[in-house]
């Protein structure tokens, strides 16, 4: 199980999808609005190597006339994970680890693995007949 620390990150998450989501072709605000985030929720997958942090965070942009959800997959990492540069959302300092490279988890392949191994273990919930 992965550990948690209660620390500090600087830039936050949510500072670095603030510059980030309007650059995305799916943003709903547009390449001129700033987005007014805020944290929704979201959920936390391991990585059995305890290498890779995986998030999955629910952003909420307030900055329009309603307020729009993003479900947001993030990854982070150690060290830069070569070859995948475009999808980099920042590097931040985290108070216990140091540096931490932010992804945009559906480029990375640590993430897509543990999402696929929970996709598989979910039970199958069909009636038979």
């Amino acid at each position: 199980m992965a550990i948690i620390h209660r620390t500090t990150l600087a830039p936050t998450k949510l500072e670095h999808l603030t510059s980030w989501l309007p650059r995305q072709p799916w943003y709903l605000g547009g390449a001129d609005r700033q987005p007014v985030l805020s944290k929704g929720g979201g959920f936390r997958l391991d990585d059995p190597e305890g290498e890779v942090g995986i998030e999955f965070l629910v952003a909420t942009d307030e900055s329009g006339d309603r307020p729009v959800s993003y479900h947001v997959p993030l990854s982070y990492r150690g060290a830069p994970l070569e070859g995948a540069e475009q999808a980099l959302i920042g590097i931040s300092e985290h108070g216990v680890l140091g540096g931490r490279w932010i992804y945009d988890g559906t480029h990375d392949p640590v993430l897509a693995t543990q999402l696929l191994a929970c996709c598989r273990a979910a039970p199958n919930h069909r009636r038979r007949a």
